[in-house]
């Protein structure tokens, strides 16, 4: 089992390695913390198996650090997306959501919530109605009137 910070510094190093290799300053920048604490994660990613790093020296993933990684890093894109795209919350705070609540996900639910946010993506309809319906609810406050009309019936 992984600490919350431990897979944010894997999901870290994935992003970073997108940009080529990957060194303990990359780590300190990207998530604002100090080179010590860059450097203690790291002692503990290498004795997990998770990455690879030799003193002053690149920082790898290994197959099974890129498997957890990747695990976490899609976690986080499928909430952002849920959160900006279904629910019309700023990026800024879709992204700061996003990186809370990944660590504390089900497989299931996360299994759920890619399955629901590509079916939202791939829906044939540009924004499905229900979607437009609730941004205007949540914006006005008022149920649209296809809503009333179901609300009334039951």
């Amino acid at each position: 089992m992984l600490t919350r910070s431990l897979e944010d510094y894997l999901e870290a190093i994935l992003i970073e390695e997108k940009k080529g290799v990957v060194r303990v300053k990359d780590i300190v920048k990207r998530l604002g913390v100090k080179a010590p604490s860059v450097v203690g994660a790291l002692k503990s990613l290498t004795a997990k198996g998770l990455v690879t790093h030799e003193r002053y020296g690149y920082i790898t993933l290994t197959k099974k650090g890129r498997k957890k990684a990747e695990e976490v890093y899609n976690k986080h894109r499928t909430l952002f997306a849920f959160f900006r795209d279904v629910l019309g919350v700023p990026d800024s705070i879709a992204e700061k959501d996003a990186c809370s609540i990944e660590h504390y996900l089900s497989p299931e639910t996360t299994k759920r919530f890619v399955s629901f946010i590509d079916f939202v993506n791939k829906c044939p309809e540009e924004e499905p109605r229900w979607i437009k319906a609730f941004k205007k609810f949540y914006e006005e406050g008022i149920f649209p009137e296809e809503c009333e009309k179901e609300r009334k019936s039951k």
